[in-house]
């Protein structure tokens, strides 16, 4: 697990207007929260903050962070990235949320699972490989939170599944899911159903419907004779 230490400022600027003003200064407002702590505003640099996550992109790290003005020692301020809050036109980072963290006390955390190689399903038999679940929910000490969980899908055939029974989880981590859910399966290839069209100008014979017919003209022939009866029965 890696560590990394972040300066940061403490923040006073409260309410939609002000941290306007912070975010059109170059910083991103954020707060750190702590288990039985008062929550403290802080902001960040935003240039030296997307560097971070650039570097980082997708790994659960440690962050150190230093508080300008605070006595206490970045160590101290264990935290990781909680949350991250985006402009939904521009996806462009507005908010974050640090949860301070203790070292020694065990914590639960999503870590993304990462399919390695190319599946004989896919490659010989014209298969697809479906992911169905992207992230691992574990718990374990923060020192101990693996980047990622890699699954080797080369020897899959078609309808071979992976559980998440069957990952290699490293020692100390809970996983926290259902252990027969399904990770990564390989699926027949879709066959494509070709529906018969008419050529362009075709004359479509329209369907006769016999028995209908017969139906019909026995039902006339019995309504002539019903009437005959009724004449010989006038005369008499």
């Amino acid at each position: 697990m890696k560590e990394i230490n972040l300066e940061v400022l403490p923040r006073e600027e409260i309410g939609k207007e002000k941290v306007k003003v912070v975010r059109n200064s170059g910083f991103i407002p954020a707060v750190v929260y702590g288990e039985g702590k008062k929550a403290r505003a802080v902001k960040v640099d935003r240039k030296i903050f997307l560097h971070l996550l650039k570097e980082h992109r997708g790994e659960n790290i440690i962050i150190n962070l230093n508080i300008a003005g605070e006595a206490k020692k970045a160590k101290d301020n264990n935290c990781l990235i909680k949350e991250l809050q985006h402009n939904p036109v521009n996806e462009e980072i507005v908010h974050v949320d640090f949860q301070q963290i203790s070292l020694t006390k065990e914590i639960q955390v999503k870590i993304p699972i990462v399919a390695k190689g190319e599946s004989v399903g896919v490659k010989l038999d014209g298969g697809s490989l479906r992911h169905l679940l992207w992230e691992l929910e574990i718990e374990c000490l923060p020192t101990q939170i693996p980047q990622n969980i890699e699954v080797d899908v080369s020897n899959l055939k078609i309808n071979d599944a992976v559980h998440i029974k069957d990952l290699t989880v490293p020692k100390g981590i809970k996983v926290l899911h259902d252990l027969e859910l399904i990770v990564l399966s390989v699926v027949p290839p879709v066959k494509e159903i070709v529906e018969e069209v008419p050529l362009e100008g075709a004359v479509v014979e329209p369907e006769v419907i016999k028995e209908k017919k017969e139906v019909a003209e026995g039902g006339k022939e019995e309504k002539k004779e019903e009437k005959k009866e009724e004449k010989k029965e006038e005369k008499k």
